[in-house]
Order: structure tokens, then sequence, then C-alpha cells
């Protein structure tokens, strides 16, 4: 479906009637919220939504792992809250823990948050509760919610919504004939719009560009630069993100000579998931797939690091919204 969507292949249209059927419920439920406010839980600090109207990787955890980074660096108190896609912790909610919970407890993306970004990570499918659990527990400045635009139960502060550049909209039609959540008209009422992969700002988007910083051994902790790597080019690459052509490009980019093997979002890993390729040869993958591989890595396994990289531009904007909203005592500095 994916590729029918943003190929725009033409057999879609027997679709449109279930599209527009999809678009009328999801408009009339936002516009529900919006004539009542008091139905949804406002919290008391400002919570800033990283999410998307289109299905598919647009990088919204290197985005969330950016807004950590940053504004903790400014002494912000920052905890996350995460759907947590296919978690299945002991209880909710739920506080993760990673040196003790693994991804098949608390999936994939906020393990990974937690681990790397070291502050309060919080899963529930009820966001608005995670957000409550958050505050009382851990006493943050600021929530970050990983994805949630469309969850409207949970007040917000600021929308920031992810696009793939090279994908755009697709077809710019609802699901299911298109890839869209919500109308390309609610791109019109959100903050900040990132597009992931542009060169530069432009057009009333801000570009975000995901830059490869060091490889990690998965068996031994071994981290290089890309540009210190003296093993062969050719490797084996393994991607189960919303876009795994996305990451083949980047390793190209390093001058690496990669094989693809896309796995599917969220997929789980064994120790026989790579038998059919694995013979030996380097094999690189996504941060968010070592998470997930650590128990039974063996030594010629990587994982590639990248760091999103934004523009003075967009930190300004994203103030220019935010420091208002901010405790006195606490207010963020350019």
């Amino acid at each position: 479906m994916l590729r029918s969507w943003y190929g725009k292949r033409g057999w879609l249209l027997l679709l449109r009637p279930l599209s527009l059927l999809y678009q009328r419920v999801v408009l009339s439920r936002r516009q529900r919220y919006l004539n009542s406010p008091e139905a949804s839980w406002q919290p008391p600090v400002p919570l800033i939504v990283v999410g998307n109207i289109t299905l598919g990787g647009t990088g919204k955890t290197p985005m969330v792992i950016w807004l950590v980074e940053h504004l903790s660096a400014r002494g912000l108190r920052v905890g996350v809250i995460s759907r947590g896609y296919g978690a299945q912790p002991p209880s909710l909610p739920w506080r993760i823990q990673p040196a003790e919970d693994g991804p098949e407890q608390v999936g994939d993306e906020p393990l990974l948050i937690a681990g790397r970004c070291q502050v309060p990570v919080v899963i529930d499918p009820d966001r608005a509760r995670a957000g409550q659990h958050l505050l009382e527990h851990a006493g943050v400045d600021v929530i970050i919610s990983d994805d949630g635009l469309q969850h409207y139960r949970m007040g917000r502060t600021l929308e920031m919504v992810m696009l793939d550049h090279a994908r755009g909209l697709g077809n710019a039609r609802c699901l299911p004939e298109g890839p869209l959540r919500e109308p390309a008209s609610r791109l019109n009422s959100v903050d900040l719009i990132v597009r992931n992969g542009a060169e530069a700002d432009g057009d009333g988007a801000f570009a975000m560009q995901l830059q490869a910083t060091e490889l990690v051994n998965l068996k031994t902790g071994q981290r290089l630069k890309p540009a210190e790597w003296k093993a062969r080019p050719r490797v084996q690459a393994v991607a189960g993100i919303g876009n795994p052509q996305r990451f083949c490009k980047t390793l190209e980019s390093l001058a690496f000579i990669p094989t693809l093997h896309a796995f599917a979002d969220h997929a789980r890993y064994n120790t026989d998931s790579f038998a059919e390729f694995d013979r030996g040869e380097p094999l690189i993958m996504t941060e968010k797939d070592a998470v997930k591989c650590m128990g039974f890595a063996r030594e010629h396994w990587w994982y590639l690091r990248v760091d999103a990289q934004l523009s003075a531009a967009f930190v300004a904007a994203l103030h220019e919204r935010l420091d208002s909203h901010l405790p006195s005592c606490r207010n963020i500095t350019l």
C-alpha cells in the first residue's frame, strides 16, 4: 500500500468512498474536541506533540531526541510520553527502566529514547494518563509526546508535524485511498512543520537533516566515526523502520555498498532473524533495530547513530512559541 500511495496508483480511486467516509469521521471527531476543550486533559506544563499526518517513517524519534537534548541543555527537566507500540508492560502507565526493561515489554522507540537521553519516559495508549503519571512521579517542566497528534484527549501547547521530504503527502488522500491520517488542510493549524531530508527551510516548513555521527558495535561497544571504518565497504544493512530506503541511502553516502534487508516497522528479532544473509560480513542496522538485538548480537554487528540537524531559524521559532509557557524561573534563552 505504501508503494501505491506514494506512487499515486490509479486503482486507488476505487477506495475513494471509504476515504471520504474516513475523512468525515476524523474531521468530526477533532471538531468535537475543539468545541469542548473541557473534554481534553490540559497539563499544567508545556506539552509538545511530535506527530505526523502520514503513515510511514517521517523522523519523529530523532526529532524527539533532539528536543530532549536541546531543552535539557537549557536547564529544563524534560519527560517523554509514548503509546509504546506493541509493548506489553506489567501494568499501565509504565515508566521505562532502560537497564531492566526489554523492547518486547516497552517498545523499541521508547526504550531507545529512554536509554539514549536518560530522561523519564512513560508509555500508555492513554497519553493523558501517561502525562499525569509523569507529572506525579518525575516533576518535569516540559512533556514531549512521541506521536499523538490525533490523540485529542491530550491537550497540547505546541504541535509539530514531521514530513518525509522525498515522499511528501503521496497522493494527498486520506486512508485507505492514501497515506493521510487527517486531511492535508490539518497542516494549516499546526505550529511547526519539519521536512525530514529537505536541504533548506522554505515554503512554511523547516528542514531537518539526519547526520550520521558514529558506528557502534553491538557486542563490544566499540565506537567509530564513519571515516574511521577500515573494514570492507560491502555490508549487509538491516532496517525495520518506516522508510528503509532512507537508511540505505545514508549508508551509500558514507561510501558503504549496502545490501538492504528491509523488515516491517517495529519488527521483532531473534537469533535466527538474519540467518539467511548473515555470513560474517559486516552487518549495519539502525539504532532502533539495535535495541532489539543486544541480547544476541555478534561481533560483526554494528548500528549507525544519527543525530538531527536543524536550523537557527527553527530554534528561534520553537522558542518563540514555547518561552511564554515556561515557568519564569526556568525560562530558556537562545
